[in-house]
């Protein structure tokens, strides 16, 4: 399914959610003191606008990035979801980062990204992608993107590359190990 549609349903239905902290505001006499709540894996979530979200598509470093474009609504994506964990698993030592980058609108949030990151355990790098201007931020990702999910950037400071289909895992290796040696 198209992003387009996704998101011009998105700016009918749907406010604009914020990268707000779980936090618990004490005062003392005339001051104000923040005290972070600690919350267990998938309380919290990353929200970024494409400007803050870019900052992971262009590392620079010695790690090899897999940045995965999904969402929960998305059968391909939930169903390639387990590769992308096993890859970050399988590499860890090899200096890959797997990125998985929910498009999932904001109203879904706490009702269904952070129970899914939950139940399935997900341990690579989750954040939440909130940015309803596509047109502008999808070319930015790969001008060849047509904005259809699941899509994929593997990129390391020499080379990059765009997918925009699903993966098995071992199709999803085999793109991997040009980028490792």
């Amino acid at each position: 399914m198209k992003l387009n549609v996704l998101f011009v349903a998105f700016l009918i239905m749907a406010s604009c959610g914020g990268n707000k902290k779980n936090e618990a505001v004490t005062e003392t006499a005339s001051k104000e003191i923040k005290v972070e709540v600690p919350q267990e894996k998938g309380d919290a979530l990353e929200v970024y606008d494409f400007d803050g979200f870019e900052k992971f598509l262009n590392k620079k470093d010695d790690k090899v990035y897999v940045v995965n474009f999904w969402a929960t609504w998305c059968a391909p994506c939930v169903k390639e979801l387990p590769y992308f964990e096993k890859l970050n698993a399988a590499y860890a030592d090899e200096n890959v980062e797997v990125l998985l980058v929910s498009l999932d609108f904001p109203h879904m949030y706490d009702t269904k990204l952070k129970p899914f990151i939950k139940e399935n355990n997900l341990q690579s790098h989750v954040v939440a992608l909130d940015d309803p201007d596509m047109n502008t931020w999808i070319p930015k990702v790969d001008e060849s993107w047509s904005g259809s999910i699941p899509a994929t950037v593997i990129y390391n400071k020499d080379k990059r590359a765009f997918f925009e289909q699903s993966f098995t895992y071992d199709e999803l290796e085999k793109e991997i190990k040009p980028f490792i040696n």
